[in-house]
């Protein structure tokens, strides 16, 4: 079956953790696909608005926010689920309790209610600024929240979601993960944004690396793990391409008779 669109992660996909870079090759195969008809579209933990790095990719819309918030380029609205005010306080509530950091991923950036040493390891990892500290309620009663982020092991998150029946996790780190309203994830984010586009996931191609990917990998047409990947993600792949370092993408693409 012809692919119409490619779904491709951010972190650790498109952009090295070493580099903190899109390698050329990358670039190159995504121009070429998209000038050859097919959609490109973003999949990511991350809010739309955290996407300078992909000015070279040439995407047409935007799974942001584990599947919570979907777009087009430019900027139209296809979904948004935003968690309830009375989740939220259960999870902060959870979070004093527990005694671990609880961040906002709002559209204006990353917001935390105190920074600890694996705030700033993640900060550090995806090469981005260390959350600022904020008012947590009055910030999430000021803006959209379509994502909470718990600064927590599997063992907690493992606790504390069993007491939050409305919210679903997601996580590609071991001391950290998103939350979202649930049933939500990149795979439903990929089922709307077909919907909307008018093709099959049939018809699509996936490229990920974390938990948080294994949903979109199982749904694509064509699911793609990188060669980064752990074995539990590379088990949900149809296939395994190189690490993101090592032409992954383009590789990949050749492979399958895409470029």
């Amino acid at each position: 079956m012809k692919t119409k669109a490619i779904f491709l992660d951010v972190d650790g996909t498109l952009i090295s953790f070493k580099t903190h870079k899109i390698p050329q090759t990358t670039i190159d195969a995504l121009n070429q696909v998209h000038n050859n008809g097919i959609k490109i579209i973003i999949a990511t933990g991350r809010v739309a608005t955290d996407l300078g790095e992909l000015d070279a990719i040439p995407y047409d819309a935007v799974v942001s926010l584990n599947g919570s918030h979907c777009l087009l380029r430019d900027g139209t609205e296809i979904t948004s689920r935003q968690i309830s005010h009375e989740d939220f306080r259960i999870v902060r509530n959870l979070a004093e309790k527990y005694g671990f950091p609880l961040a906002l991923e709002v559209d204006k950036g990353i917001f935390v209610n105190y920074v600890n040493d694996t705030v700033i390891a993640l900060s550090e990892l995806t090469n981005h600024p260390i959350p600022l500290v904020v008012d947590i309620d009055k910030e999430f009663n000021a803006c959209k929240c379509r994502q909470l982020c718990i600064y927590c092991g599997e063992d907690v998150e493992k606790e504390i979601m069993t007491q939050l029946p409305n919210l679903t996790v997601s996580r590609w780190n071991p001391y950290f993960a998103d939350v979202n309203v649930a049933d939500t994830n990149k795979a439903s984010g990929m089922a709307d944004m077909a919907d909307y586009l008018g093709f099959s996931l049939d018809e699509s191609m996936a490229f990920g690396d974390g938990g948080n990917d294994i949903p979109m990998l199982r749904v694509a047409g064509t699911g793609i793990a990188m060669g980064g990947a752990s074995d539990l993600i590379k088990n949900y792949a149809d296939y395994v391409t190189d690490d993101v370092d090592e032409d992954g993408i383009y590789n990949a693409l050749a492979h399958f008779g895409i470029i």
